[in-house]
């Protein structure tokens, strides 16, 4: 078993599909790339993929040498597509004020652009001590080693791999692309089956027995 949270927690959280339902901002989005660039991109069967970089998925639609020019597009077309349209996870203000009530601090660490990151949570009311986008996989061990972090809550596989590579607790919600099996089988130290709402009674008593 990996080294688990200290008195106070430090916490950190995935971004897309643990704290906010990013499906229906980011559908929007890639449907104004497609009718600009008059490229098909299958918006439906992108959003079942979240999780990984922005290049990964558009590597699907364009070509390798247009990838950065489209991706540098998406991000400037996703502030006025993309924010509106996205809602909080249930339970995700309450997981984070349960980090507070217990006298830790939030981080959420997140593959989406910063800026981007930042104008969904402003948008939602969600703080965060420390916001760190861009970060992938196992390279999200680098925030969360350098915070202090002794917990990761995700939704995704990489997340996993991020919170192992942390040497951190991986704490996992069963909505985004995988279900509560999948999570388990990945190597995930605890699966919230019922998702963030689940969270504050799962600190209280991680907390209580000496985590």
């Amino acid at each position: 078993m990996r080294s688990m949270a200290s008195a106070p927690p430090i916490v950190g959280f995935d971004l897309d599909m643990t704290l906010i339902d990013s499906r229906p901002g980011i559908h929007a989005t890639y449907t104004a790339l497609a009718a600009e660039t008059g490229v098909f991109i299958d918006a439906d069967l992108a959003i079942t993929r979240l999780g990984p970089p922005l290049e990964h998925e558009l590597a699907h639609w364009f070509p390798d040498h247009r990838v950065p020019e489209i991706a540098d597009r998406y991000r400037a077309l996703y502030p006025g597509h993309g924010i509106a349209a996205t809602p909080a996870m249930p339970g995700a203000a309450e997981a984070m004020a349960a980090v507070r009530g217990a006298g830790g601090r939030v981080l959420v660490v997140t593959a989406k652009y910063t800026p981007n990151a930042k104008l969904h949570l402003d948008h939602l009311g969600l703080t965060p001590d420390v916001l760190v986008g861009d970060l992938w996989a196992e390279a999200k061990a680098i925030a969360l080693r350098e915070h202090g972090a002794g917990i990761y809550v995700g939704d995704h596989l990489g997340d996993i791999r991020g919170a192992v590579a942390a040497n951190a607790l991986s704490v996992t919600v069963p909505t985004g692309p995988y279900g509560a099996e999948e999570l388990r089988e990945a190597g995930a130290d605890v699966v919230l089956a019922d998702g963030l709402p689940g969270f504050p009674a799962w600190l209280t008593g991680h907390l209580t027995a000496g985590g």
